[in-house]
């Protein structure tokens, strides 16, 4: 019996519903992943026991030359994958990376430039209900109207206009290349700061499947649990010229002693990632999401820009007559998990919304190819279109059920 199990047997309980939920469902959330089992097995080893509060050699505590070393790890091998002069891997979130590159280079009030949340970018891009739209003052851009897609003309024009401090690219729900180049070109012209935020693309970007902002922009942050496959977490990368303003931003900036669990938990998943087998993983995540998408497009469904570059599909349920809070639901009762997504001109509330986010990493992280993709296109298909057969969603849950229990999470162990 687990330790877990003997010692508070209501969390084993929940936590072995949740693997049930995981082992038979299809996971297509663009923003979730499956770890590795070494991944695994480093978060949640002895290394949580240590505070290590500051940096490798410049500890607050004793005791911490084996974090020290775990960390330098860490540091080496995301500068390697990325071709990156320096790297700090403390930052215990996406958003808190973001923050911690705002506090460093801008001050109450700056202006900030960045993609606008219902148009694809993020919470922590200024978001007016975040802190970050409380603390700087915010201008949006946006998509074209017609293309769906970023418009670098007219973007420069609103960076001349507004003269922000920092410019910020990268989104959560933009399903096409960003040309990180040009939004530094931008940034240049006018005196700004230019971040790209490649949280969902990372793994991408690391493979050469995307185009990398690494070495091209200022500062480039990120997640580490998306199409990177690691623990969650955040990063962030810049030249040596920006490094120690970025460090002391993190600690004694933005937090205390790191999650040393977590930053060897990242070192592994960056070890995994310089491996020839992750750039052929990140290949057949596009891949999938290509398939995925041309399935739904034949299906009548309609997708912003028309298609995906990257690991994720747009949904438009606008033709279909479904808000993307019911289309999130009627999926997750056939064992699919998605989430609802504002689109380009949203109608709807947040919380309801027109659209919704599919996403590929997870379920390739199993195993699934291009077949399997469309088999789950259909299986959507089938769920949404018919909204009210609740019989029909039963028989697509044994499907997917099926369909799961071929691509078990960890091959090697019983789930």
């Amino acid at each position: 019996m687990s330790s877990l199990a003997e010692s508070d047997p209501e969390v084993y309980e929940i936590i072995e519903l949740e693997r049930s939920r995981q082992v038979n469902g299809l996971e297509l959330i663009a923003s979730e992943n499956v770890v590795s089992k070494a991944v695994l097995e480093a978060v949640g080893s002895i290394m949580t026991n240590k505070y290590a509060e500051g940096y490798p050699g410049k500890r607050y505590y004793g005791g911490c030359q084996y974090h020290d070393m775990v960390e330098n790890l860490a540091r080496d091998r995301l500068c390697k994958l990325f071709g990156a002069e320096h790297a700090n891997v403390q930052a215990v979130s996406g958003s808190q990376a973001n923050q911690a590159v705002y506090f460093a280079y801008m001050k109450h009030n700056d202006v900030m430039m960045s993609q606008d949340l219902s148009q694809g970018g993020h919470l922590s891009h200024g978001s007016p209900v975040n802190i970050t739209g409380k603390w700087y003052s915010v201008s949006h851009y946006g998509v074209d109207h017609e293309t769906e897609m970023l418009d670098y003309a007219s973007i420069a024009e609103q960076a001349r206009k507004i003269k922000p401090k920092m410019i910020v690219c990268g989104a959560s729900a933009y399903p096409r290349e960003i040309d990180f180049k040009a939004f530094q070109e931008i940034a240049e012209d006018v005196g700004a700061y230019c971040m790209a935020d490649i949280a969902h693309i990372a793994g991408l970007c690391a493979t050469g499947v995307h185009n990398s902002p690494v070495g091209v922009v200022n500062f480039t942050t990120s997640t580490t649990h998306k199409t990177l496959r690691g623990p969650r977490g955040g990063i962030i990368m810049c030249n040596d010229e920006y490094a120690a303003d970025i460090d002391r931003s993190v600690f004694p900036g933005m937090q205390g002693g790191p999650l040393m669990h977590v930053i060897a938990g990242k070192a592994v998943c960056f070890q995994e990632a310089l491996q020839p087998s992750f750039t052929e993983y990140a290949k057949q995540v596009v891949k999938n999401a290509r398939a995925m998408a041309e399935t739904l497009l034949d299906e009548g469904f309609d997708l912003v820009s028309g298609g995906t570059d990257n690991h994720l599909i747009l949904l438009d349920l606008t033709n279909i007559g479904l808000t993307g809070l019911e289309a999130e639901n009627l999926l997750g009762d056939a064992g699919i998990t998605v989430n609802k997504n504002t689109i380009p001109r949203e109608t709807r509330s947040p919380f309801v919304t027109s659209g919704l986010r599919i996403g590929t990493p997870a379920v390739t992280s199993r195993g699934m190819k291009e077949d399997e993709m469309k088999q789950i296109a259909l299986f959507i298909a089938r769920v949404l279109k018919d909204p009210e057969n609740t019989t029909m969603t039963a028989d697509v849950k044994e499907e997917v059920k099926g369909l799961a229990s071929g691509f078990t999470l960890y091959p090697d162990e019983v789930c």
